[in-house]
C-alpha cells in the first residue's frame, strides 16, 4: 500500500510526522515543486519523499490536507479517481447549504472512496505522539464506503491511533464537520482510548 499527503502546510507536516514516527514511507506534494518541500521533508525524516502533485496522486491512499477551497484544483490533477481511497482532512466553515463538506469534495472526485479522518484535531496536536499514559489518541472517521473505512481504520491503527468509526458522512460524519458556519460537536475534542 502506498500513501501520499497532498498539502504540506502545518497539517500536512503533522501527518508526515505520523508516518515518519512509524517508519512508513509517504509521498508529500503541494502546488509547489518537490524541491521547495525538500527542507521540511528532510527535517521530518527520510521516509518523507517530496514529489510532484501528479506523482503523489498515484498513491493507493491520498490524504487531502489542503485548505478546503483547493480541493477542486487537486481534483483536476487526476483524470480518474476510480477506486482511489481519499482521506479528507479538510475543514470548512463555508455555508454549503447544510451539505457536509466531504460530500461536496466526493462529488468533485468521481469514483473515489472518500473517508473523513484526522480533521478534528489541530496540527500541533496531530504532530504529537498519539500514545499517552497507556492510552491512544482517538481519530474519528466516517465514510459511505465500508471497505474504505476499514482500510483507513487499519492505517489509523498502524499509525498508533485508536480509530472510532462514526458511520456514514451524512450521519455520524456530521459530528466532525462544520455545518452552516458552526463546528460539529466532536471537532477539537482530544480524546484517548485506554488499554488494547
Amino acid at each position: 500500500m502506498s500513501y501520499a499527503i497532498v498539502g504540506f502546510g502545518a497539517v500536512g507536516q503533522a501527518l508526515a510526522r505520523m508516518f515518519a514516527r512509524k517508519g512508513i514511507d509517504v509521498t508529500v506534494a503541494s502546488r509547489h515543486p518537490p524541491e521547495a518541500l525538500a527542507p521540511q521533508a528532510n527535517a521530518i525524516g527520510p521516509m518523507v519523499v517530496p514529489k510532484t502533485l501528479k506523482e503523489a496522486l498515484d498513491a493507493d491512499i491520498v490524504m487531502l490536507a489542503v485548505p478546503y477551497w483547493q480541493h477542486r484544483e487537486v481534483a483536476k490533477a487526476r483524470a480518474s479517481w476510480k477506486d482511489k481511497i481519499v482521506i479528507d482532512v479538510t475543514n470548512s466553515l463555508e455555508d454549503l447549504g447544510g451539505v457536509p463538506s466531504s460530500s461536496v469534495i466526493a462529488q468533485t472526485l468521481p469514483g473515489a472512496q472518500l473517508v473523513k479522518a484526522f480533521n478534528h484535531l489541530p496540527a500541533r496536536v496531530l504532530a504529537e505522539d498519539p500514545a499517552i499514559n497507556g492510552g491512544r489518541r482517538v481519530v474519528f472517521l466516517s465514510s459511505d464506503d465500508e471497505s474504505a473505512a476499514a482500510t483507513v481504520a487499519a492505517l489509523v491503527e498502524q499509525l498508533g491511533y485508536a480509530p472510532v468509526n462514526l458511520g456514514k458522512i451524512a450521519e455520524g460524519g456530521l459530528l466532525v464537520q462544520a455545518r452552516d458556519g458552526i463546528w460539529g460537536p466532536l471537532i477539537f475534542q482530544d480524546l484517548f482510548k485506554k488499554g488494547q
